[in-house]
Formats: structure tokens, sequence, C-alpha cells
């Protein structure tokens, strides 16, 4: 066991404060990663606040990491001292289930191991990234491409992903219209990966102030959801809705502006149930789903696809003493887009 400066939530709702959390010895297939950069994700700040369920205290958020090998178990052959690595929702599975066995760790039958807030199998609880190392089997690491900044790749291991996700399954590319609502941490992260994927992006987002930068990262068009008129004049137009909001929406809204057999994909979880009229759906043929993170193959997948188009996110970087204060600027939307921290204040 090794003791590490990490920073945690000691309760509910309580600002995060530095501590030590214990990190467990390196095992036959483990890496210890001296963590470089740590993105805030929406998820911690639900987590932080118990506002998806009851949660573990003290909790150290963070699945957002990316740093450098330092050390590695004597089974490990994915990676060497040096090596830059990325880790970012799970850090374990079942590994046996139908799901495991076809790359869909996400999806484990038996529920993924949370890089924090989460038991591993042996009953410890599991401390995320906000810390200055961490231990992790190595199949649940993946590596970063030189092309790649530390701190731009953080956010994409899960911002990144939980977009590339979805837009790979619902076969966004050329010949298909798709929108990203929300313009934030994820929905900017969508628009470039839409983009890059060669279909035609719409941004669907409250207001236009941050337009200049959606049409910059790659939208070919981008409406206020705060206008009516928008609604009348998109009715009908989408192959694929992905929508990245965690607030509440009205989906019989957004559901109208579909083409027949198109899917409204969400990835955003707002804390509270939504309201649908099944109609809404039944006309037209529509799909309305979700969609997690990837999984693992796919993780590294969406990582070469991002080093090969040459992006990462786009990251405000902070010191650990900004982190209470990045979490209601994010409450806030006040982000651009996603904040990320230097561990080496930690």
């Amino acid at each position: 066991m090794t003791t590490v400066a990490a920073y945690a939530a000691p309760a509910a709702k309580a600002p995060l404060e530095r501590t030590t959390v214990e990190r467990r010895a390196v095992g036959e297939h483990d890496v210890l990663i001296e963590i470089k950069f740590a993105g805030i994700c929406h998820s911690d700040i639900h987590q932080a606040r118990e506002g998806w369920g009851e949660a573990i205290f003290p909790m150290v958020p963070g699945h957002e990491i990316a740093g450098v090998v330092t050390e590695v178990g004597p089974g490990v052959t994915k990676f060497t001292v040096g090596d830059r690595v990325g880790v970012g929702c799970m850090v374990d599975s079942c590994r046996e289930c139908e799901n495991c066995k076809a790359g869909l760790e996400q999806y484990c039958t038996q529920g993924n191991v949370g890089t924090y807030n989460a038991l591993d199998k042996n009953g410890e609880v599991t401390y995320g990234g906000y810390s200055t190392h961490i231990v992790v089997d190595e199949a649940f690491t993946v590596r970063i491409p030189e092309g790649l900044a530390l701190d731009e790749a953080a956010p994409l291991l899960c911002a990144g992903i939980t977009t590339y996700s979805p837009l790979k399954h619902w076969n966004a590319g050329p010949g298909k219209k798709v929108a990203i609502l929300g313009m934030g941490g994820l929905g900017h992260m969508g628009v470039k990966i839409a983009h890059a994927l060669g279909a035609e992006v719409t941004v669907l987002s409250q207001s236009l102030r941050k337009k200049d930068d959606g049409l910059k990262m790659g939208a070919d068009h981008y409406y206020a959801t705060s206008d009516p008129k928008t609604f009348e004049e998109l009715r009908g137009s989408f192959d694929l809705i992905l929508s990245t909001v965690s607030a509440p929406l009205d989906l019989d809204v957004f559901l109208s502006l579909l083409k027949t057999d198109g899917a409204f994909v969400n990835v955003g979880a707002p804390e509270e149930p939504v309201a649908l009229n099944l109609f809404s759906v039944i006309a037209g043929r529509k799909t309305l789903a979700g969609s997690g993170i990837g999984g693992i193959q796919e993780t590294q997948e969406m990582l070469d696809f991002c080093a090969e188009h040459g992006f990462g996110a786009e990251i405000e970087l902070i010191s650990a003493s900004e982190i209470n204060e990045a979490y209601e600027r994010v409450l806030n939307s006040d982000v651009r887009y996603r904040f990320v921290i230097d561990t080496a204040t930690i």
C-alpha cells in the first residue's frame, strides 16, 4: 500500500479538500500511473452531491485520467515504464459475461467497477483521478497516442468516448444529418467527432453565444433552442440527435426534429425522471435511446481517431485549489469547455 495526496469530498455536498488515500501495491497485472492531469466531469458533481443516489464518502472523484506509467507488475505485457496512458470511467468488470467478451465491458451484466465511488472485487473503495497516483489493471488502461497532449487528452477518457461510442453505433457519417444538443464538455467533443466522421453537424444550444466556437469546431449549422422558430424550421430534419444535456428536456418537442427512423440518444443524465408522450416515437418509428461510455477497445480506437484527426478537448487548466470554484462554474455553464486539474498542484 502507498499513501498518496488527493482531493476528496468528505461528505455529500461538502467542499472538496486536500487529503491522502491509500493505493494498493502493484499486483501481477497492474500499472502504477503518475497522474499528470484529471478532467472535471459533470458526473463528478452529480456523485459528490449525491444527485444520482447514495454515494461512498470520502470520495475522490475523477475518471478522466492522463498520466505516465512509473511501475509495472511482473505479468504486464501492454505497457512499460514511461508510457503515456489514460484511465476512464471504469477500472474492472467481470470479464466473463457476454458483454465483456464482446468488448462491451461498460455494460458488464455484473456491473463494471467504477474508477471512483465503487467497490472493487476485494470490497475496497475505489478512488479516482483527483490524486497524484493510481494503480490500475493493465486491461483497463489505454495508451495515449503521441499526437495528443496529455492535458487535452484527459477529457477524452469520458467526454470523448461518451460521444464517440453512440456516434459510431448510430452510424454518424457522410450523408447523415446529426444534431448535437448542448455545447458543453460533452457537446463540444460531439461536434468535433461527428464532423471528423463526415456527418453534417448542427448544434442545438440554448443560445447563440457559443456559435463561433461551434462553427470553428466543425458544426455546419447552429440554432438556439430558446427560439421557438428553431423547432418549426428543423422539424423532421435529423437522422440522429445526441443529447448531452443533464437537465430534464421536453422530449416530445425534440423528437419532432427527427426524420422517420431517426434516433434521439441520451448521454446526458438528468437527476430527475422525464415525461414522454409515446405518440412522439410511434409516429415516424423513432427511437429514444441512451448510451454510456465505450469499452476498452473502443476507447483506444477513439483516442487513435482523435490523434489522427489532430484534436483533443478544449480545456481550461486549473490548480487543485480551484476545484470547488470549478464545480460552481460547471453548474453555471461557465467553462469552455472542460476543466482539467494539473495534478502537480495537489
